[in-house]
């Protein structure tokens, strides 16, 4: 099955649900890795409702991505109980590590719970505590910077 056609699969399986929107842009990019410009003009004449509608919604939220995703991705809490411990300083360093990788995706968050460890952030979803840059390079060994 080509991929316009497993998307429409994906909405009309949802369109009759009340709000499918989100549930669909969800689903579609956990199984395509992105939403591409043909996914939401798909999405969108199941839906019947207009392209812009379902590009506005893709394009606010930042979960979602219109390109495939790195290896790796390492988020950064940048709330003010990590920020009070060297959130801010670590993400500016780690965004400055990794720049010029195109395998790793630098991204801020603000609180994941874990506020008594801070700073904290995520390492390919692996939520980490006391994060510091040495331990973020012991963590990332390997990967490309």
């Amino acid at each position: 099955m080509d991929r316009v056609t497993s998307v429409r699969a994906i909405a009309t399986r949802y369109a009759a649900r009340r709000g499918p929107l989100l549930p669909i842009l969800h689903a579609v990019q956990s199984e395509h890795g992105s939403i591409t410009r043909p996914d939401v003009v798909a999405i969108a004449d199941v839906l019947n409702i207009s392209i812009a509608d379902v590009h506005g919604v893709v394009s606010f939220y930042s979960d979602f991505r219109s390109t495939p995703p790195p290896a790796h991705t390492i988020e950064v809490c940048r709330a003010e109980a990590c920020q009070s411990v060297g959130g801010q300083a670590l993400h500016d360093e780690i965004v400055a590590r990794f720049a010029d990788s195109s395998d790793v995706q630098v991204r801020e968050v603000f609180c994941l719970g874990n506020c008594a460890l801070g700073p904290s952030g995520t390492i390919d979803g692996r939520l980490c505590g006391r994060l510091s840059t040495d331990r973020i390079a012991a963590l990332t060994e390997g990967w490309s910077a």
